[in-house]
This record gives structure tokens, sequence and C-alpha cells, in this order.
């Protein structure tokens, strides 16, 4: 097990803000990862080193604010060792990082390490931040996970995503189980194993449940399964389909799909601790897809009202229903930003779908996909990531992006397709 030993004297939480992230204008940080240090003890036969280091560069490059410098430009004389007065101050100038990191480790047996972790401002010659951790080999990226948010926090005063997780969807021989994975697609987990089709995995707000529909008892009905005691609930096994469930921003509620309407699918929400449900939308045509707006006062969803698949939105108070979306022949798996301002969603055009955004009044659109077919989006916690499905080499995967459409990166590997990705919160 993973133990965070000490945190080492570090600049209080009111000090300096190195990166503005909501500036337009902001520029990337530079960043050096410099070669970590093997202190003794043990052979790092796993390349526990490597892995923690290239991890905290991976983290931060993915972000969009940092540029990792390369290592190798480092003159090997800079260092004499990971503390600050170790350091050649005036030689790493040189290269143009504004902000360093080091790193030792010490290994005891063939499993179990520790490391001490630092944070520098290399252009005042400041220590910042530093942990220590100790643990087994196997938590290798959770250290780098939990640096790179500590690094995070500490340049931009701001919560990093790099220890979240994401939930999908695999193919399994016929079957479809749900996962989780670290947001980055290591360490997956496998959540059910019913030999069944179980699909639309949905995070409560806490993290500490999924929701998700399964046929492991010969109906589409809705499950909650506490992730930390392996429980499991049928929350919904109403006749005919209990699908795509979202849970209200206060995790009190899901909405969900139900066909209690002589087979019509419409917009449900259900109380998650009594089962009580009230029904949402009132429309011959069919309803799915509900996702919940941040401050709870929306639902955005998927009708056929007009044709095909439309995104429309529900303002719970007044019963008002407004489209939202216009253009493509086939729109979907709606996801509220969690910044409340934009919508994610998957545009269909001629049997090619892609990941859009649009904004909550329906007056702004922007395509953010272009290779292969990509469905699915669900957005990161703090609102500026998103992770969707791409079948862009042959097979469905998982992918991430930033909320612009940058940096699209695969993250699953393996046989079996993946897809309704589900990112988790903080």
């Amino acid at each position: 097990m993973l133990a965070v030993l000490c945190a080492f004297t570090a600049a209080p939480a009111s000090a300096k803000v190195y990166i503005d992230i909501h500036s337009p204008s902001a520029t990337q940080f530079p960043i050096v990862i410099a070669p970590f240090v093997k202190t003794g003890g043990a052979p790092d036969s796993a390349g526990t080193v490597t892995t923690i280091a290239g991890t905290i560069a991976g983290n931060l490059a993915f972000s969009g604010f940092f540029r990792v410098l390369d290592p190798a430009a480092l003159d090997g004389r800079i260092f004499t060792g990971v503390t600050r007065d170790k350091i050649r101050w005036d030689r790493l100038a040189i290269i143009g990082a504004e902000a360093l990191v080091t790193g030792s480790c010490s290994f005891a047996g063939k499993d179990r390490f520790s490391t001490e972790l630092r944070l520098f401002d290399s252009v005042q010659a400041k220590f910042i931040t530093g942990k220590k951790y100790e643990g087994t080999t196997a938590d290798a990226r959770l250290v780098a996970h939990k640096f790179s948010n500590e690094i995070f926090r500490r340049l931009t005063g701001t919560e990093g995503v790099f220890e979240t997780k994401i939930a999908y969807v695999k193919n399994e021989g016929g079957a479809k189980e749900i996962f989780i994975s670290d947001f980055d697609g290591h360490n997956p987990t496998k959540v059910t194993r019913y030999r069944s089709l179980s699909l639309s995995p949905a995070w409560s707000p806490d993290g500490k449940k999924i929701a998700f529909t399964s046929y492991k008892d010969g109906n589409p009905d809705l499950y909650i399964q506490d992730l930390y005691t392996a429980t499991i609930k049928k929350a919904s096994h109403k006749k005919g389909i209990n699908i795509s469930p979202c849970w209200s921003p206060d995790g009190k509620r899901i909405a969900l799909t139900l066909s209690l309407n002589n087979g019509n699918s419409e917009i449900y929400v259900l109380t998650a601790d009594t089962g009580n449900l009230e029904r949402m939308t009132h429309d011959w045509a069919t309803d799915v897809s509900p996702a919940w707006s941040p401050d709870g006062k929306k639902i955005a969803f998927v009708s056929s009202r007009a044709g095909g698949p439309q995104l429309y939105c529900l303002t719970l108070k007044t019963g008002k229903v407004t489209r939202l979306t216009y253009e493509g022949s086939y729109n979907t798996s709606p996801a509220w930003s969690p910044r409340g301002d934009v919508i994610a969603y998957t545009r269909g055009v001629d049997a090619v779908f892609n990941i859009c955004l649009i904004s909550v009044d329906g007056t702004y659109a922007r395509q953010l996909t272009t290779r292969g077919s990509n469905e699915d989006p669900s957005w990161s916690p703090d609102g500026r990531f998103i992770t969707f499905s791409s079948n862009r080499t042959g097979r469905k995967e998982i992918y991430i992006m930033r909320s612009d459409g940058a940096n699209q990166q695969r993250i699953t590997q393996g046989k079996g397709a993946k897809t309704d990705p589900a990112w988790g919160p903080f």
C-alpha cells in the first residue's frame, strides 16, 4: 500500500501562482524533469525510476500548460544531488527552465521502494514543495500522478486531474463488461463479471458508486455498484428499458430512460435511496440520454420529435423544452461541461460521427474530431479535457483530448472494442 511519509517544508498555500490557466494569452510554462537518482539498496529491476519521471513528464505535457524540456540538454555537472544546495543554478538557467523537478529512489527487496520528489523555482533557485512516498513498485504510476497533481496545484493554484479515473465498456468474447482505469488508461480493473451486456457507466458525484445498465438478469435493468464495498443494488427494473443513467449534481437522483408509456421511451428522474420516480418528458417521440446541468436546473437529452435524433434542453422548473441542434442528421450523447457553458455531443453526418461542442443556448457549435468515427464524449471534472471513443485505428478505443480538441491521445490497448467512457470526479 502506498504511504505518503511526509511533506517537506514548503511554500504556504497563498504562495505565488506561476501559471494563469484562465488567461487566453498564457504560454506554456517551461519545466524540466531532471534524471532521477537511485540512492542505494536493491536494484531497480522494475524500472521504477524511469516510470515515475516519465509519467510526471507525460502528465504535465498532456495538460497543455507545460513545455517539458528534454533533460538530455542538461549538463551532467549541474547536479551533485537532488536538494537545493546540490544544484548549479547558474548553469540550469541556460536551458530556459523556470521550474525543476528532482527525484531520488531507494529500493528494499524486489518490489518495495521509497522516493523523495522535489519541485523548485529554477529562476529564483527556490524550493517550492516536496513529498516522500513509500510503497511497492506497482505504485510507481500512482506516485507520479500524486506528485503531478502537487506540481499542478503549486504552479497553477488549481487541482489537477492526474489521480482521476475513467470507466468504460469493453467487449470480451461477445459480452460487454465495465472497466475502470487511471485517467491515462493504465491499471485497468474489471468492475463487472456477468458475461452479459453491461453498458453506460455513470459515476456518482462522490466517486464511490457507478450506475449502469446490465442485461445480466435478462432485461436491461439499472444497477448501482458501490466501488468500495463491491455491493450491488438493482435500482430500477421496470418492464422495458432502464438505460442511460446520469447522476444529479447532488448525488441524490438519477436521470434515466424508461419505456413505461406503451413502450415509448421517456426521461424520468429516480430518487436513488427511495426508488421514487418522476416523469420529465411527455412526448410521442423517443426521448433518451439525459444529462444534468452542473447546477441541477436543466437536463439535456436526445429526442426524435423533429424526425432524426437531435439535442434538446429541459428547464426543470418551468418544463420548457428548447431544441439545441439543427446541423447533422444524428445527434446524440450530450455531456454537460462542469463549467456549465457548453455541451459536448456526438454529431453524425452520413454515418460518420464526430465529437462537437454546442453552447447551452444552441447559438454556437464547433467540431473537435476529424479522424475516424468518434462517439460518447465525457468531461474531466475540471472541464479542461474530454474522453471519447474512436475507431480511427480500426477498432474502437478510448481517447482523451483537451477541450479545444488539441492533443488527442489513445489511452487503451489490447483486445476488445472499448466504448462508453465516463470520466470520474476528483
